[in-house]
Order: C-alpha cells, then structure tokens, then sequence
C-alpha cells in the first residue's frame, strides 16, 4: 500500500495517531521536500518513526514516480507532506500513476496553510481564490495573479497568497549546461511578496485607460509566519505597513483583506501595527 500522509505545519508531533502508525508500518518512507517545509529538521521525525526517511526532491517526484512507487503492491510506502497530502497537484499524480499499477493508496489528511490561516481571525468561507506569488526575475515579472485578486475584490472576499520557495533549483546557466550545481535554498518573505504585488499595481496602472486601482499601499494586509510553530507572528496593517514589519523566519503567507464582518475585524485589529491606521482603511461590514 502507499499511504500519502499529511504531518501538520509546525513540528514532529503535529502527525495525527492514524499517521504515526501507518508510517510505523512502512518499509520505506519518503518526505516530499520542495513545496512546503518543517519548522524542524529531518532526524526530529526520523527519532520519532524510528525509521530512516529519504528526502524527495523536485526532480524525484516530478520524473521518477516508479522509484517512490516500487515495490508499493507488496509492502507498504509512505510519501509525507508538510501540511496536507493535496495542497500541491504535483501528489495527485502520485495518486494517479499508483492507481495505474494496480496499488492501493490510503490518504491521511492534517492541518494545511489553507485552513490554519483561520488564526488570523478572518472566516475561512469568506475567502475567494487563493493565489501563488513567485520570485520575480529580471525578464520574467509573471502577474497572472492579479486578475484573481480582482475577481476576489469584486466580491469583497479575501485573497490567500501563497509565496514562493526554492529548494534545490537551477540557475537557468546551469540547467542549460546540464550541470547538477544547484543555488541555495530562498524562501519568499511577506515584504518581498507585498514589494511585488505593488510593482504589479502600478505597472497595470502604466497601461492606461479607466482601470481603476485593485489594491494600493493602503489597502489592509495580513502577514503571517510559521503558522503552527510557537513562534508563530500575526501581523496587521496596510501594504506600505507590511513592507517594513519584521516577519521572522520561514515560512510566509500574505492575506490581502475583503470587506469584513466587524467581528473579523475585532480579531484582526489585535494584531494590528497601528490601530488608527487599521480603522481608517479597513472595510467593515455592520452586518
């Protein structure tokens, strides 16, 4: 059997009781590691199990499935996820190339960035499509994004960002060249997602015409670093706020705020930067 298991956003011993004993029950073990990260080193987790786990890279899980799915039809394999097993697509074709080889495949879900985000005080049934932010690079400032936060805004809900993460990737130089030199690990931070997210605004604006503004400076942020974690940070305040606050270490999430319940907005405003700021700008709803 492959069990596809999710640990949890914070520490070893955010896996559920189901998780634990279907790892223990495995011959090999595999944590999946470029979408999301721990808060805590490998060897926490291998002390746990009691069991030897082998990192999957990108390249692993993207171009050499049958490596994680050998011999899975006779002994039993788990593939771990930071957060929940089906917050990157990438493990749905886990899920599709098992079923293909006649393997039976259990799911063990956990807390996800997706529904942990509730902390910050904003109702998770309020939010509209999540978006994801990547590294701009000097001839390639992908914006797709921005249309999903309009189509959000539009209807007053909240906008989820996802930041970006680099872990063993390529220089193009390097990929080019075929050479297996890999950068160093980069981890998106909420001031260079609120830098970004900005430098489109303007940008769209530059084109002209009746657009209006979608999000500005002022417009009611909320940063949020390793959720899950004890030294978890909630921060609120406008993007120009954000820009300057100190959000600690990875990893990051960014909320841009809707119109909100005045109850969301009781909560929020505990995590505010500067209260007067947040009650001059915020749109709250008095029903």
């Amino acid at each position: 059997m492959l069990y596809i298991v999710g640990l949890g956003l914070g520490d070893e011993k955010d896996i559920t009781v189901k998780g634990l004993e279907a790892v223990k029950s495995c011959e090999r073990i595999y944590l999946e590691h470029y979408t999301s990260i721990l808060t805590v080193p490998t060897d926490r987790l291998e002390a746990l199990y009691g069991k030897k786990i082998l990192l999957a890279d990108r390249e692993m899980v993207e171009s050499d499935l049958n490596a994680i799915l050998k011999d899975a039809d006779s002994i039993n394999v788990a593939f771990l996820v930071v957060g929940d097993p089906y917050g990157a697509t990438t493990h749905t074709d886990l899920v599709l190339r098992a079923k293909e080889l006649n393997i039976t495949v259990t799911s063990i879900h956990n807390a996800s960035i997706m529904n942990a985000i509730g902390c910050c005080g904003l109702q998770l049934y309020n939010y509209g499509q999540t978006i994801s932010i990547v590294f701009f690079l000097d001839n390639w400032r992908p914006d797709s994004f921005y249309d999903k936060i309009k189509q959000n805004r539009a209807i007053k809900l909240h906008t989820l960002c996802l930041l970006d993460i680099k872990v063993k990737e390529q220089s193009i130089e390097n990929m080019a060249r075929g050479r297996k030199i890999y950068e160093p690990p980069r981890y998106m931070t909420v001031n260079q997602a609120v830098e970004q997210l900005l430098e489109v605004e303007e940008k769209r604006q530059e084109k002209g015409g009746d657009i209006r503004f979608i999000y500005s400076p002022t417009t009611i942020g909320v940063g949020m670093s390793r959720i899950g974690a004890p030294d978890q940070r909630i921060i609120c305040g406008t993007l120009q706020e954000l820009l300057e606050a100190d959000f600690g270490e990875p990893l990051h999430s960014l909320v841009l705020a809707g119109e909100m319940h005045f109850l969301e907005a009781d909560i929020l405003k505990t995590f505010a930067i500067n209260v007067d700021t947040f009650n001059q700008y915020a749109q709250v709803s008095d029903h």
